[in-house]
């Protein structure tokens, strides 16, 4: 029987644990600038997807997504050991590690945000100048239909 909400706290338990091996426990430098930011666990709690994100060593530097996946990688047998001996499971779940994609997404929005207040404010320059198009009145009114006569 499939228990969700098990597997929900199991996944933010995991997230805790990696997150702490990774940065107390584990010693590989291209693990440096990673942060655990989710967890998925099926719900026979056999396997568990946890997702990180890489940070450059400055705000400029652009990170090392590779070496960070190839230290997951090789730190996977170590972080499933510290998993299965502090959740204390009958069955500890496996790890597989997916670069999370919220951060780039969520980058992408606000360029695109900041591209549509740049439009809207030319639109709005563009709009304060402007005057009607023909007369200011386009509607025939009851004097020059008198006069037509």
């Amino acid at each position: 029987m499939v228990d969700q909400a098990r597997a929900r706290r199991l996944a933010k338990r995991i997230v805790t644990i990696v997150g702490t091996a990774i940065e107390y426990e584990i010693k590989d430098p291209r693990l440096r600038f990673v942060t655990i930011t989710d967890a998925k666990v099926t719900g026979d709690l056999r396997e568990a997807t946890v997702y990180y994100t890489v940070m450059g060593e400055t705000i400029d530097a652009e990170p090392d997504y590779q070496g960070a996946a190839e230290g997951l990688k090789k730190a996977t047998g170590v972080l499933r050991s510290t998993v299965g001996a502090a959740t204390g499971i009958k069955f500890t779940p496996t790890l597989a590690f997916l670069l999370d994609t919220v951060p780039d997404a969520a980058r992408q929005m606000e360029e695109l945000l900041a591209r549509a207040r740049a439009a809207d404010e030319q639109v709005a320059r563009v709009a304060a100048g402007a005057t009607h198009a023909g007369d200011a009145d386009p509607y025939r009114s009851d004097d020059e239909q008198d006069d037509d006569d």
